[in-house]
């Protein structure tokens, strides 16, 4: 039972009970009641505001076992102070306080006290023990938690007491909670806060962070550069002078100059000279301190080591061993190496401030040297790239300059004396063969010369007599095979005409390639430039051949002409209409556009149809040419609408002319088939009127062997058998005899008559010795008129029946 007041504020110490009494061994305690928390320690805690309605009010904890799965309960009750008090002392009135007083205040004590122990340190008392008798104790760290049993209370007395001395870095303070009961177990007030504070003593020594620190500095840095920063700690109470600090510097190895300096409060180690020189001293030490007791004799201190690394800067230039070297190479060497050039750099071994960066500043215009650094040895290393000729030069003289891959630091001039060196080349003469230089040479030739003319050709010299002589050439490359060259003296001769326009490269340049040769068999090869020289041998010419012209949206045309000789030969243009037939004279006229255009225009007048127009185009050098251009004046808004029209057009004639040429094949076969079948009726029995009988056959008094033929009416050459008694006609053909047959062939010429070959003497016998056998020859000949006579009539019907048919 736990004497509380009525009201209870949240997170309050209502009172302790002592479950252990009960369940020893339980390691899980939990209170039922959400308004109340109960610690491992019995202490009895509100959870929130709690008011007691009623005079008592009681909950239970639960206490566990986990291992041996075990649980009890205690009842806990909270009881009015005054109920309580009243039933204890029934004769007395009850108490009326309005304030209720513990003693005494909290107190402190000092860290690693000598004692004497046990040390009293004070007295607790409670107003309740005026009125009863009160028994005390306490709890908390110390007492009943680690450190254990470090402070104890008389139980009659109240006295406090510390059995041993206390380390301050350990535990600062002691929260220890006070009680006052009575005999009987009620809680004769409430428990009491005691907190004991542990007085520090200065008994730990400052200690650096790092037993040995590392820091790196460049060389030649200015004053007040940051080295690094050093850093302590004391385990003293801070904000005190136990662990207020100072830094300072003990010792610096070596010794002299002082070069750093630390900052008092801070550590922070700076330069405070500017004679770092890493190629003289590459590293410090030094002896860091720190004290204390605001750095006071008396207080206690700690070292610790520093390293300062000087890191290497570019503050030393290279410089060459001595001022001048001499080398020597042979003439027409070249990709070869020719000298070493050693220099001395006192900065750090493999690094961007010691790697040397050599550059040829004069003497290299023409290229024929170039220098490189040897990266194990950090030497200049010169080349000869370019060939030399000695008959030119015979020495040459350069200047090396030196530097580093890295940027200089100091603040003094680059350049000095010790790095820049003059480089002495001797050039060595080689007996050597022929040179080709320039190596491209160039004639000029007009297009259209004379096959064996001779121009100047290519010519080599030898470079120690400064002629030609004794050299002989050679043609290696000719890609049209144009030109010959003579062996002795280079001479070009033309083995073809030369056409600009047909066969000249782009730019009117044409490349042959020469070898020339000394007597010892060495050579050299080059190249004949042949400018092939343009002569006015082309006409313009029109680009168009047929124009289409609109005659609702169009007035006129334009035509163009190009010539493919040079500009020189070429345009302005002259257009003009040639010679044009009075009708085109007429409707067309032309006028000039540009220097290579013309318009060509018509009157309002003009009909639609195609016309061919004459134009003339001459350059201005008098080449001219005339072109028969096709214009088709069209009633169309589009040329391309004209041009689908003659295509439709083109394709419906194409199909009347078909059928025209096979109707007039069908009549010929026609009018053949008469003539065979009247041959062949008269033969049997049929004559001719009497007045036939008149006409003579004349004889023809050709000599020499031929064909014998008849013209007929329809412009046929008839040829007639050479054996009339065969009683057989020969059918169309090429008119050659083939056995005993004969052929008849169409002769060009419709309106031939029969006349008109009797005029002009063609009149035909045949020949009565070919043939072999007999000829019947008056009755094998017809005059114009029996022919006609006879064919009419049929021919009138084969063309009735055909068309019935």
């Amino acid at each position: 039972m736990l004497n509380v007041p009525s009201k209870l504020e949240a997170d309050k110490l209502i009172g302790r009970v002592n479950w252990k009494e009960c369940f020893r061994s339980a390691d899980l305690i939990q209170s039922r009641d959400p308004d109340f928390r109960v610690l491992r320690d019995g202490s009895v805690y509100t959870v929130r505001v709690v008011v007691l309605s009623d005079d008592k009010r009681a909950f239970t904890i639960q206490l566990s076992d986990t291992e041996t799965q075990t649980q009890k309960e205690l009842t806990v009750v909270l009881e009015h102070q005054k109920k309580i008090l009243n039933k204890r002392n029934t004769k007395e009135t009850v108490l009326r306080r309005s304030k209720r007083r513990w003693a005494p205040i909290p107190c402190s004590m000092q860290e690693n006290s000598l004692g004497p122990f046990p040390l009293l340190l004070q007295q607790v008392q409670s107003d309740a023990a005026q009125n009863y008798t009160v028994f005390y104790s306490i709890s908390g760290r110390g007492v009943d938690q680690e450190p254990l049993n470090l402070f104890f209370i008389e139980r009659d007395t109240g006295n406090l007491y510390c059995t041993r001395p206390v380390d301050r870095e350990e535990y600062d303070v002691f929260d220890l909670i006070a009680y006052a009961s009575t005999a009987d177990g009620y809680s004769a007030d409430l428990p009491l806060p005691l907190p004991i504070r542990v007085e520090d003593e200065n008994d730990n020594h400052p200690v650096f962070t790092e037993r040995t620190y590392n820091f790196e500095v460049p060389e030649s840095s200015r004053l007040g550069t940051v080295v690094g920063v050093v850093c302590a700690t004391d385990r003293d109470e801070p904000d005190t002078m136990h662990t207020r600090l100072k830094y300072s510097i003990l010792e610096q190895t070596p010794r002299s100059p002082g070069l750093f300096s630390v900052h008092p409060n801070t550590g922070v180690i700076t330069t405070v000279s500017h004679y770092l020189d890493r190629e003289v001293v590459d590293r410090y030490t030094l002896i860091m301190k720190v004290q204390d007791m605001d750095g006071q004799f008396f207080g206690l201190m700690g070292t610790s080591t520093c390293i300062i690394t000087v890191k290497d800067s570019n503050d030393n230039a290279p410089t060459f061993r001595q001022n001048a070297y001499e080398t020597s190479v042979e003439e027409n060497a070249y990709n070869m190496e020719i000298l070493r050039i050693p220099i001395e750099d006192k900065d750090l071994m493999n690094t961007a401030n010691w790697r040397a960066n050599f550059t040829i500043l004069k003497g290299n215009e023409n290229g024929h040297f170039k220098i490189i650094t040897d990266k194990a040895t950090n030497e200049g290393i010169l080349y000869v790239v370019k060939p030399l000729n000695y008959e030119e030069n015979r020495q040459v003289i350069l200047e090396i300059g030196v530097n580093n891959e890295a940027p200089f630091t100091r603040e003094v001039t680059r350049v000095t004396s010790m790095n820049r060196a003059l480089v002495t080349v001797h050039v060595r003469d080689q007996d050597e063969g022929p040179e080709c230089d320039p190596a491209a040479q160039y004639v000029r030739i007009k297009e259209n010369s004379a096959v064996g003319s001779k121009v100047n050709g290519y010519k080599a010299y030898d470079p120690e007599t400064k002629n030609s002589n004794g050299l002989r050439y050679k043609k290696l490359h000719d890609p049209k095979d144009w030109i010959k060259i003579d062996e002795t003296s280079g001479l070009v001769t033309l083995s073809k005409i030369l056409d600009r326009e047909a066969s000249a490269p782009q730019n009117d340049f044409y490349n042959v390639t020469v070898l020339a040769i000394d007597q010892d068999g060495r050579s050299c090869t080059g190249t004949l430039v042949v400018k092939v020289e343009d002569v006015n041998d082309n006409a313009p010419d029109i680009l168009q051949d047929y124009v289409v012209i609109c005659k609702q949206k169009m007035a006129y045309t334009d035509i163009s002409a190009s010539d493919p000789d040079e500009a020189v030969h070429g345009a302005p243009f002259h257009f003009s209409l040639a010679n044009p037939s009075p009708e085109v004279n007429k409707i067309w006229t032309l006028n000039r556009v540009n220097d290579t255009a013309a318009r060509l225009s018509y009157h309002k007048n003009a009909q639609l149809q195609e016309y061919t127009i004459p134009i003339t185009v001459k350059d201005r050098g008098g080449q001219s040419a005339t072109k028969m251009l096709r214009v088709n004046l069209c009633d169309c808004n589009f040329p391309s609408q004209c041009v689908s029209k003659a295509r439709s057009s083109g394709v419906v004639l194409g199909k009347w002319a078909i059928l025209a040429i096979l109707l007039g094949i069908a009549l010929l076969l026609s009018v053949l088939l008469t003539l065979v079948c009247g041959i062949v009726s008269a033969r049997k029995g049929k004559h001719f009127p009497e007045d036939l009988a008149q006409q003579n056959l004349i004889i023809s008094n050709t000599e020499a062997p031929g064909d014998d033929r008849v013209c007929s009416a329809n412009g046929f050459t008839t040829q007639t058998a050479n054996n009339c008694s065969q009683r057989f006609c020969g059918t169309l053909g090429s008119g050659v005899r083939n056995g005993g047959q004969e052929t008849i062939e169409m002769v060009k010429g419709a309106q031939q008559t029969l006349d008109s070959c009797r005029g002009a003497g063609h009149h035909h016998t045949l020949d009565p010795g070919r043939g072999g056998g007999h000829a019947e020859m008056d009755s094998c000949r017809y005059t114009y008129s029996e022919w006609h006579n006879f064919t009419q009539p049929r021919l009138g019907e084969d063309s009735i029946r055909g068309h019935t048919g």
